[in-house]
């Protein structure tokens, strides 16, 4: 009986460990192969992409799927992005190691770990409860502590935590909420998709500059709905 306990506890140990091998080396191979062989140059973002477990943000039962190259479910109807769209995303917003980003679309977590490996703080907002309670719970357990979470409709932004260096949207809107522009820094930035409710969306950049605003289609994207308060 012993023996056979002790057996198994060992096999698992190395299965433990196998896997953990495993997820680095799918991490390794997402970075190089989705990320590089693309259009992903910006160092700080390949480094964040290549350091964070994305495995720890999707699933128990989807992690050997965390490093394809594609989004996945994570339950509440919502999404974990592409890697390839969150590192996308992120290099557009051209971040500083002292800026302050928020981001609206918490999911699980996984979008707001890339960006605080490369800024200095993070404010992100989630509407549905149930998920914005889960991430805050793993981003502590994964020591994110430049990350605060705050759970409601995040359409008009935070605005005591106000301007933002970088705005990112990470569910699709019909039209660009002003209040967020409002919230941007001089010379910051926001991405966000736009576009017809639950139809293909234009990822657009917003630039400030001396008081004026800029916007740019990016490329055309699918994303969840921007979920509002009165829609629960």
């Amino acid at each position: 009986m012993y023996r056979v306990i002790f057996a198994c506890v060992f096999l698992f140990s190395i299965g433990t460990s196998m896997a953990q091998i495993d997820f680095k080396a799918q991490r390794k191979n997402m970075v190089s192969v989705q990320l590089q062989n693309r259009d992903i140059t910006d160092e700080a973002t390949l480094e964040a992409m290549l350091k964070v477990p994305r495995h720890q943000f999707v699933p128990q039962n989807l992690r050997e799927l965390a490093y394809t190259d594609g989004p996945l479910p994570i339950g509440e109807g919502q999404t974990i992005s592409q890697p390839y769209i969150v590192a996308y995303m992120t290099q557009v917003l051209e971040l500083q190691p002292d800026d302050k980003v928020l981001e609206i679309g918490t999911g699980s977590g996984y979008q707001a770990a890339v960006l605080a490996e490369i800024v200095d703080s993070v404010y992100t907002m989630e509407i549905v409860q149930k998920l914005g309670h889960s991430a805050k719970k793993r981003l502590k357990e994964q020591q994110y502590n430049n990350i605060q979470v705050r759970i409601g409709d995040g359409y008009d932004g935070w605005p005591e935590k106000a301007p933002f260096d970088g705005i990112m949207v990470t569910a699709g809107a019909e039209q660009v909420p002003p209040k967020l522009v409002e919230q941007l820094r001089e010379s910051g930035r926001m991405i966000i998709p736009v576009g017809p409710h639950r139809g293909i969306r234009q990822l657009v950049l917003i630039t400030k500059k001396k008081g004026k605003i800029k916007r740019k289609n990016l490329m055309a994207v699918r994303f969840v709905p921007f979920t509002r308060k009165e829609e629960e």
